[in-house]
């Protein structure tokens, strides 16, 4: 999905940054990342056209001429939009009057990334828990975080603890639990091209971690096939 700009709290957005930073979680970025979108897109449909020609393809020819203006805006406003904390989702949140207790678990939800090795497509879904304490977070919220910061350059492992620490942030708790089982095409498309191979990541924290109990309800639950 594209940015949505009608979505987005920039000022959340910079303080989970923050947050991330401070946990040592952070995708590696540096300036040139604030960079006007604008730019960004001029400045990568150049650099595709050099590759492009590099590999020896015809840029006159009707069907690839405009091939590295396309790849510029899909890197810029679709597939990569999760590098800028101005996109960060609006993230409601109302108290905990009815005292909720147990799990809230919002499951199969997508994640549709790219690994930061190859660019190549990393798809799956994550399972992702809660037990409230003083806040309660609108459901869809979670599903936006997840693809934000499923939108940027990743490895499953920091996609997982992201998602986590910026749940811990907003929702001010550790009582979260994130699992991430997706596929990853740089292993079935290139390299040892192991088509059947899956890769399974957790974070827990909290009760989640602590408590044998909470996590195996967890842990089933995230086992449950929606297929039955």
């Amino acid at each position: 999905m594209s940015f949505n700009k009608t979505k987005a709290d920039a000022e959340l957005g910079q303080r989970v940054h923050e947050h991330l930073v401070k946990c040592g979680v952070e995708t590696p970025v540096t300036e040139l990342m604030e960079r006007d979108s604008k730019e960004k897109v001029e400045i990568i449909q150049q650099k595709f056209t050099d590759i492009m020609k590099v590999l020896g393809l015809d840029l006159t020819d009707d069907s690839l001429q405009d091939t590295p203006r396309r790849v510029a805006k899909m890197y810029v406003n679709e597939i990569f939009w999760g590098l800028n904390y101005d996109s960060f989702p609006k993230c409601t949140t109302v108290d905990n009057k009815m005292k909720y207790d147990e799990m809230v678990v919002e499951r199969n939800v997508n994640v549709q990334s790219n690994c930061e090795h190859h660019f190549v497509i990393i798809d799956g879904v994550a399972t992702v828990a809660y037990i409230p304490n003083q806040k309660v977070l609108g459901l869809s919220k979670i599903n936006r975080i997840v693809e934000y910061f499923s939108k940027r350059p990743q490895i499953q492992e920091r996609l997982t603890e992201q998602i986590y620490h910026a749940l811990q942030y907003i929702l001010e708790t550790d009582n979260i639990g994130v699992v991430i089982h997706a596929k990853h095409y740089c292993v079935a498309a290139r390299g040892v091209e192991d088509t059947g191979s899956s890769t399974i990541t957790s974070k827990l924290g909290g009760v989640f971690k602590a408590d044998a109990n909470v996590r195996t309800e967890f842990m089933r639950l995230v086992s449950v096939d929606d297929r039955k």
